[in-house]
């Protein structure tokens, strides 16, 4: 059986990181599409393979659990700012005329 270096492990979990960033990237520039059920689904299912993918690499000893939670944890913590500037846009005009 061949080895799998920490570094190929790394190399792949950081494109498919990088994908979801770009997914959530996208969504900042169009914010009225951040209540999309579609775009939660699909959000949801990358972030739940791609911690799959962090749990194998945990399980084969390539990856140390805090790198792994880091990894999610920043996805999170983007996800929630996309949110959160949706919310500020779209109830900044409301709050100012009450």
């Amino acid at each position: 059986m061949e080895m799998v270096s920490k570094d190929i492990v790394m190399k792949i979990l950081k494109e498919d990181t990088q994908k979801i960033y770009t997914l959530i990237d996208s969504q900042k520039e169009h914010l009225c599409f951040a209540t999309c059920p579609a775009f939660d689904e699909v959000v949801d299912t990358q972030l739940f393979g791609l911690s799959k993918q962090i749990e194998f690499a945990i399980k084969l000893g390539v990856l140390e659990k805090d790198e792994g939670y880091q990894i999610i944890s920043e996805l999170e913590y983007s996800l929630n700012d996309m949110y959160s500037s949706y919310y500020q846009q779209t109830n900044a005009p409301q709050a100012k005329g009450e």
